[in-house]
């Protein structure tokens, strides 16, 4: 069975003329400080090693304008019970979502709960594509916001650098409240407190993190609110569902801060090709030969979510294991073409 449905929303909630200030203030340089990954496992209230939890960002290219791509993914089995949530998104250097896919799952014994969502700024507006499988009952659903209506919406990506800003600046202003999608993906509020510094234990050392406690409120059930602790790099220390029984923490302290990293990152001169007798045996295959390397290369670079994207679809084919791979690949990737007009793809590919 399968549902669908198009509206546009209009929206009558507002960020806060303090939280849109605060995303304006954010500066490429204070960017630059957050490329960096984030591990952690999550663990039960026993202390049992439930899954695990990684954050990375990069900087790319999209739309002709520098932003920076953020991956997040999840997996592990609560009860025995496999789960998982993954997160790409397409962040402005002002924490603005330009697009992002965000895909949630439970493995029940009897059936599966699969939730897709993808955004995107399509012509002046949000558009978002919801694809909710319960069973055997599939339910599709887009939604259009004007962007002017949407100012100063966090999604679930720029969240996670959002946090991460406050903690480099150890401070979070009063009034933070920002649009947000609630669980049901409709427009809500989500609202940013300080929780002050404390100690935590990270393998054998005991170090100072910083808190910041995120409440996302909710058009038809309770605020949802997280407690996440950073240390002193903006490093994710843990991270905590209020009323949940896992949390997710830091076992081991980065062996560098990013900022090491950065300053020592190794730099490999181009190394020249040289040719001269095989480029007179073999000119013309050769010479092919290296534009198609180039080509490739570039698109690769022009589009590093590919390595992602393969990397999810392959983790949740394994968790699966369906019987028909055809079928399960179109149903994954069918939120991403959902402004592709069909055959667009392969009308428009280089020869």
């Amino acid at each position: 069975m399968e549902e669908t449905a198009t509206t546009e929303e209009a929206v009558e909630l507002k960020a806060s003329s303090e939280a849109i200030a605060f995303l304006s203030s954010i500066r490429a340089a204070e960017m630059q400080r957050c490329l960096f990954e984030d591990s952690l496992v999550t663990v039960s209230e026993g202390g049992r090693e439930l899954g695990e939890f990684k954050v990375t960002v990069e900087r790319t290219i999209c739309r002709e304008q520098p932003c920076l791509l953020l991956h997040a993914h999840s997996h592990g089995a609560i009860d025995n019970t496999p789960c998982g949530t993954a997160i790409t998104a397409y962040l402005s250097l002002n924490l603005e979502t330009l697009e992002q896919n965000h895909h949630e799952y439970v493995k029940l014994q009897d059936h599966r709960l699969d939730r897709k969502c993808h955004m995107v700024q399509h012509d002046g507006q949000l558009v978002v594509n919801k694809i909710t499988t319960v069973g055997e009952e599939i339910r599709r659903q887009t939604l259009s916001y004007p962007l002017s209506s949407v100012k100063g919406l966090v999604s679930e990506g720029s969240n996670l650098l959002l946090l991460r800003v406050f903690a480099l600046r150890k401070n979070v202003p009063e009034n933070m409240t920002f649009l947000s999608f609630d669980q049901d993906t409709h427009i809500s509020t989500s609202t940013y407190k300080e929780l002050g510094c404390r100690q935590q234990t990270a393998g054998e050392e005991v170090v100072e993190v910083f808190g910041v406690e995120r409440t996302v409120n909710s058009v038809e059930d309770i605020p949802a609110m997280w407690h996440c602790y950073f240390l002193s790099d903006g490093h994710l220390a843990s991270r905590v569902q209020v009323g949940s029984p896992v949390t997710m923490r830091l076992l081991l302290l980065p062996l560098q801060t990013h900022t090491e990293v950065r300053d020592d990152k190794p730099v490999f001169e181009k190394r020249s090709l040289v040719w001269e007798e095989d480029m007179q045996m073999h000119s013309m295959f050769l010479d092919r030969k290296e534009e198609l390397k180039a080509e490739h290369a570039s698109y690769l670079r022009q589009h590093p979510e590919l390595r992602t994207m393969m990397a999810d679809f392959l983790q949740f084919l394994l968790l699966r294991k369906p019987s028909d791979v055809f079928v399960f690949a179109r149903e994954y990737f069918s939120p991403f073409a959902s402004l592709q007009p069909p055959g667009s793809t392969f009308n428009t590919s280089s020869p």
